[in-house]
């Protein structure tokens, strides 16, 4: 592999987006990555970092899995080409996978969020979704502890 292929692979690789706040709020349940379907100019959006998972979650509607809420800012250079940058965005996953989440999300406390957005291999935008349980008060003060602990032992390592 020459420098330069080298060099476009891993800035192929170098956008993930990821979603800080789902890990606090849900258990992960089950992990899926999925393809999805953007218009215009919102892949150069992603290739620049201007996208944000924040407060979106997936809704499955007539047999098809949409994200909902995930804001891609418009393009900067664009113009006709732009779309809205809160607008429902379809995934593209194969039916036994449609069909397995459905199945989960009837139970009560189940949900559906992306936590992370990233661009592939063959340049192609994906989604990282997880099937999530909500976590309850005790588990978030459960959380935020282990993570002050863990912050606490890394300065002590790093302070030696």
């Amino acid at each position: 592999m020459s420098k330069k292929d080298q060099h476009d692979s891993n800035k192929k690789n170098s956008v993930q987006i990821r979603n800080k706040k789902a890990s606090f709020e849900y258990f992960f349940i089950d992990k899926l990555t999925a393809g999805i379907v953007l218009t215009g100019t919102e892949i150069k959006s992603i290739r620049n970092g201007k996208a944000s998972l924040v407060d979106s979650y997936c809704d499955i509607y007539k047999g098809e899995v949409w994200v909902k809420g995930m804001s891609i800012s418009p393009y900067f250079y664009g113009s006709y080409s732009n779309q809205p940058s809160k607008r429902d965005r379809k995934l593209l996953l194969n039916k036994r996978e449609i069909r397995h989440l459905q199945e989960a999300t009837k139970e009560p406390g189940y949900t559906i969020v992306p936590t992370l957005i990233f661009i592939d291999n063959n340049g192609r935008a994906k989604v990282n979704i997880a099937l999530a349980k909500g976590k309850k008060e005790y588990d978030k003060r459960q959380t935020l502890k282990e993570k002050e602990d863990r912050r606490e032992m890394d300065r002590a390592i790093k302070h030696y």
